[in-house]
């Protein structure tokens, strides 16, 4: 019937293939992150095969990263990749957790629908069970807000957490100090361009360090002063060569040399004027985004202004934020430009290469992380993993509280759950012991990706909680259960809340699918 009505080359899955092709293929997309999540977690290498990528080869264990590499055809596995897209722009970390999650609990519907099981009843248990864990995590979590010193502690916890799930994790201390030196300096901000990460080949990963200015991956031009002090900055992104006349098609004949040295005078006269009018704002350092030629720079540095060309457009805006000055192209009304200020700019070297460093910009809180690395694939993913522990610390400094990590909230919730589940009548309680299940499969699969015994540890773990161990979970470093309070392994309150609601959402708009259509293909012509 359905083929009457819809279009040619449209098709459509309804009720039990509905079922089955959503769940298989979020499943699916959950166990490829699988073995990447955790201190121990595997990495993938993604390899672009599209037109212009040329065979670029990226080496990575961050789920939003290999999701969006991904081509999903499958419906209910986009779905996994939006959540974990959002779960990256909303906290940073927890892109895989987010994805597992799912997975895990379509695992258990699958289950409950094997049973006849209606999606409804599912769903309803499930909601049930969410705020049951909701409030639990609430219960446990910590806020350190108002001690700066525990607060401090907390945040570099976090940052060790995060970051030993990820390639740093054999520099983790250096890593963690860094990231919690660069959001304190931001003054409870989140905004992380004030933050910049610059990446530059060679040494080793421990040479990295934070600069307390901002650094601009350019050199001065020729003939420049190499230091600044007390400068007034203007920033611009404007033509620089002498200004041609750009009407399309014109030609100009001329009949003598004379003429043409006319014409060239008239065009460098037109240039001065317009270079003076820079200088009149009486500023010492002008930084252009497109090239300055040699007349202009000449110009320049007969008015002791120092020169700066081609700096890169990501990096200008930024400058400019951070100077707290205005792009401009315009100079016709110096009184209505705002510039840039900074104590000094100076020609700094990193490795083999020269760069500017502006001191004391007037947004104090500017600061540039440079990791240095063996090869461009490492400090690639380096900048991913700095950017994540970057992301969360600047969440939990607006979100003070923090939770246990290693698997310890997962069970503390299941035990929550499952306390809950006995007390509620009917079939919902049945979908709220396979929500508990779900999160001890959290445990388990850190277990497994350490190459521990998965069943016994997260048992004995089990037992601690009932015996009222709250702080326990996976030491995976040892292989056992540790208290994690004084292993210090902690993770923010707002990564595992969004972990929680995030999966707990899309498992449930996919469970409650029971009909795909396909749309018709355009037709090429």
């Amino acid at each position: 019937m359905s083929s009457e009505i819809l279009k040619q080359g449209a098709h459509e899955e309804k009720g039990e293939m509905a079922f089955m092709s959503n769940i298989i293929g979020a499943i699916a997309v959950a166990d490829l992150l699988k073995t990447t999540l955790g201190p121990k977690g595997m990495d993938k290498i993604l390899v672009k095969v599209s037109e212009g990528a040329d065979g670029k080869v990226e080496v990575t264990n961050d789920g939003a990263t290999i999701l969006k590499a991904l081509s999903i055809q499958n419906p209910a596995a986009r779905i996994l990749v939006d959540i974990a897209k959002t779960q990256d722009e909303e906290v940073g970390d927890g892109t895989t957790s987010v994805c597992v999650f799912t997975g895990e609990l379509l695992r258990q519907g699958e289950k409950l629908l094997d049973q006849k099981i209606h999606p409804q009843t599912i769903i309803s248990g499930w909601r049930k069970a969410l705020t049951v864990a909701h409030a639990s995590l609430l219960k446990a979590s910590v806020d350190h807000g108002n001690d700066k010193e525990a607060l401090k502690n907390d945040l570099l916890n976090i940052a060790r957490t995060t970051l030993s799930s990820k390639i740093l994790q054999q520099e983790k201390e250096l890593f963690a100090q860094l990231a919690v030196e660069a959001v304190l300096r931001l003054n409870g901000s989140t905004d992380l361009n004030h933050i910049q990460i610059l990446k530059k080949p060679g040494g080793s990963m421990k040479d990295s360090y934070l600069d307390d200015g901002f650094l601009l991956d350019k050199s001065v031009g020729v003939g420049q002063p190499k230091k600044m002090e007390n400068c007034k900055i203007l920033v611009s992104n404007t033509p620089m060569d002498t200004d041609k006349i750009k009407i399309n098609g014109a030609v100009v004949k001329t009949a003598s040399i004379a003429t043409l040295s006319e014409i060239e005078k008239a065009e460098k006269e037109k240039m001065k004027k317009k270079c003076q009018k820079i200088v009149d704002h009486g500023i010492n350092v002008f930084i252009n985004r497109q090239l300055i030629y040699d007349y202009p720079q000449e110009y320049f540095a007969d008015n002791g202004v120092m020169a700066i060309e081609h700096a890169d457009f990501e990096g200008v805006e930024r400058l400019a934020l951070v100077l707290g000055a205005e792009i401009v192209s315009t100079f016709e009304h110096p009184e209505l430009v705002k510039l840039g200020t900074c104590a000094a700019v100076e020609e700094i070297m990193i490795g083999e290469d020269k760069l500017l460093r502006f001191r004391g910009c007037a947004k104090n809180e500017a600061c540039t992380i440079v990791l240095r690395g063996a090869s461009t694939h490492l400090l690639e993913e380096a900048d991913r993993s700095l950017h994540d522990a970057l992301c969360v610390l600047s969440q939990t400094v607006l979100n003070t509280k923090t939770v246990l990590g290693g698997g310890c909230s997962e069970m503390l919730m299941a035990k929550a759950v499952s306390e809950a589940a006995k007390q509620t009548p009917g079939k919902e309680s049945i979908a709220m012991e396979a929500f508990a299940n779900a999160l001890k499969a959290m445990p388990a699969i850190l277990a497994d990706n350490a190459g521990l015994d998965s069943a016994e540890l997260v048992s004995v773990l089990e037992t601690e909680h009932y015996k009222g161990n709250s702080d326990f979970g996976i030491d995976v470093v040892k292989g056992e259960i540790g208290n994690l309070r004084t292993l210090g392994i902690t993770e923010s309150f707002k990564v595992k809340e969004q972990v929680l609601l995030s999966a707990s959402e899309a498992a449930e708009m996919i469970i409650r699918t029971d009909e795909i259509c396909y749309c018709a293909p355009r037709q090429r012509e």
